[in-house]
């Protein structure tokens, strides 16, 4: 349990921080991190989402300035039918920008184009004293750093400004072609990082021996005019709004079972064969967000996503062990998803550094699934790798400490700007990156 606080405006979010009574806060933007991260149990949530999103494009420069509360979806509404896009997105829109820059999110394109650090110029943000900062890489710019992946313990957020891409269309060229093994996958996509500005595979997990991570390659580059059928040429900035799915109710955790998820992954893998098309930014992007309440399928007990990145030096006999090891404990997931990830940026809890990463969505099972992620965290550290804070329920402290060794920086930014630790979070004291009072 924890107090809420729900501020209509500025002044009334100043007087949260200022005078609240629990002995400290974290902000919620959207609520989409899978874990502990905007929870503060006993403590204060600030829910941020009545806040004015206020987005402002200039179509001139495409820089847009919003409010932390407004969501990737607010943006794209805006931005797309205009002829902008976001240079970095996450498979979801409906997280906040706030929570984005929290996250320092990535995307498909991870590889040529960083995080969303690459897009942000500057923001606002309240720190635990009272203060208004703006920081950019000239300005504040240690707490800028800090900020980004720092989880939303620098602070609250209140407003960005992001630079974004103008395009000929909102449509992107795909590829689609299947891999037949981890080696193949790997391969393919190391081959294509200079081809492709987005690349993204979907792996077997269930898949053994000769077949294990056997995968379906899906790849694209932005579409221009030419590229179009005729018959939407018309109209290339149209932001489709595609038929949507809702499931209504929680599956029975007996459909959910390593049969029905080995039926699911060879059928979503004899399905996908080598091809090119044309699919609007919304269908490649997002698929999941069309299909609303999509845990449910997971049933009543939810899913825990386990999302890694390996160096790529380690990267292939480190994959082999974390799925192998994932079989053998009898674990499944329908959404495995491997990426090629490029250098990392000057956060120091920025999660993706140079190589690959491999998210993997569990159904909760309990004390079985909790032993199988720790065995899994100690095979991460052992490959120089790391876990996505935004993702993580599960982490420990020597493992997270292992993982992130720049949190003494982090720690040092974060005293000079909230001496007092005005924000923490539940996930926050798990991982030892405040000290529990």
């Amino acid at each position: 349990m924890c107090d809420l606080y729900r501020p209509q405006n500025l002044e009334e979010l100043q007087e949260i921080v200022r005078s609240a009574p629990q002995a400290d806060l974290i902000s919620r933007g959207k609520g989409r991190s899978y874990g502990d991260a905007a929870l503060n149990q006993a403590r204060g949530v600030i829910l941020q989402s009545g806040l004015d999103p206020a987005l402002n494009l200039d179509a001139e420069s495409g820089i847009l300035e919003c409010g932390a509360s407004a969501s990737l979806a607010d943006i794209l509404d805006c931005a797309v039918p205009r002829g902008f896009f976001l240079p970095i997105t996450p498979g979801t829109k409906h997280i906040s920008v706030g929570g984005a820059i929290a996250a320092d999110v990535h995307g498909k394109n991870h590889h040529r184009d960083g995080t969303i650090s690459s897009q942000l110029l500057d923001f606002r943000i309240l720190t635990g004293t009272g203060a208004i900062l703006t920081c950019s890489r000239q300005d504040n710019s240690d707490l800028f750093w800090a900020t980004l992946g720092g989880m939303g313990l620098t602070g609250a957020v209140l407003a960005a400004r992001l630079q974004l891409r103008k395009t000929e269309t909102a449509f992107v060229k795909t590829h689609t072609e299947r891999c037949r093994d981890l080696d193949d996958a790997l391969e393919r996509i190391d081959s294509g990082d200079g081809d492709y500005e987005y690349a993204v595979a979907w792996i077997d997990c269930l898949a053994r021996g000769r077949s294990l991570g056997r995968s379906v390659l899906l790849r694209a580059n932005p579409a221009l005019l030419r590229d179009l059928p005729a018959r939407i040429q018309s109209n290339p900035h149209a932001n489709a709004r595609l038929l949507s799915l809702n499931m209504p109710f929680h599956w029975p955790s007996a459909v959910l079972n390593r049969f029905t998820m080995r039926l699911f992954n060879a059928a979503f893998f004899r399905a996908h064969r080598g091809k090119h098309a044309i699919s609007h930014c919304n269908r490649y992007f997002y698929p999941l967000d069309r299909v609303g309440h999509w845990n449910r399928i997971y049933g009543r007990r939810g899913v825990l996503q386990y999302q890694i990145v390996l160096p790529r030096e380690s990267a292939r006999q480190g994959l082999t062990e974390i799925l192998e090891r994932t079989t053998a404990a009898g674990h499944g997931s329908f959404m495995a998803v491997l990426k090629s990830t490029g250098p990392a940026n000057a956060a120091p809890l920025s999660f993706p550094i140079e190589g690959v990463s491999l998210a993997l969505d569990f159904p909760n099972t309990g004390s079985d699934l909790l032993a199988l992620l720790k065995a899994l965290d100690h095979t991460v550290v052992n490959h120089g790798g790391r876990v996505y804070l935004a993702k993580d329920s599960t982490l420990g402290p020597e493992d997270f400490r292992a993982m992130y060794p720049r949190l003494g920086e982090f720690r040092a930014v974060k005293e000079k700007y909230d001496p007092k630790t005005r924000f923490s979070s539940s996930q926050a004291r798990r991982l030892g990156i405040v000290d529990p009072l």
